[in-house]
């Protein structure tokens, strides 16, 4: 295999781009190939097969939407929240490829066994990692308010990029203020 990690990396890219655009079955190495506008047998230099660049998509993707601590400006621990929440959707909408790439790997791990292992040790990394950076950050609720949240923006996100049209009359930046209102304890 050859081990140019930038390529590697922008040939992933293109996977996610194909997957988003043509969904599971029509990502071959051609299509990626094609997408990252290199000669073709370039994918296959790099991937043992499609399985395997099925799992490097999938480890990938949210990589590209990641929120970094270092972005946040508020001060006050709730305010702070919400607006790491409200990065993360404006970060998700941008790369809207991504997000509907990880969708149509969902629906592609209910038949792969392998590309299941791989997505669910993906997704629970990504949440133990938000609750870890919730508890690290000292913001305000529990682990189960992580929890509460992530699927609360899992399903904002999923409507927003698939269906826009049903939270068209909504301003989705206080909506997720209401989520952090509405799941932190009262005090």
């Amino acid at each position: 295999m050859v081990t140019n990690p930038e390529r590697r990396t922008a040939l992933v890219d293109a996977a996610i781009d194909v997957l988003a655009t043509h969904g599971a079955r029509g990502l071959t190495f051609r299509a990626v190939d094609t997408e990252a506008g290199v000669p073709t047998g370039t994918a296959s230099n790099y991937f043992t097969n499609r399985d395997d660049l099925l799992r490097h998509a999938a480890e990938r993707i949210h990589v590209r939407v990641a929120v970094d601590a270092g972005e946040g400006t508020e001060s006050d621990p709730a305010a702070l929240l919400t607006q790491f929440m409200r990065l993360l959707l404006h970060r998700i909408a941008d790369d809207r490829t991504g997000w509907l790439a990880l969708l149509e790997l969902r629906l592609e791990a209910t038949r792969r066994p392998e590309l299941r292992a791989t997505l669910t040790t993906a997704l629970r990394e990504n949440l133990e990692a938000n609750v870890r950076g919730h508890r690290e950050g000292e913001l305000p609720g529990d682990d189960l308010t992580t929890v509460l949240l992530y699927y609360a923006m899992t399903g904002l996100i999923l409507e927003h990029l698939t269906l826009p049209g049903v939270l068209a009359d909504r301003d989705l930046d206080a909506l997720v203020g209401d989520f952090v209102r509405r799941s932190l304890p009262e005090t």
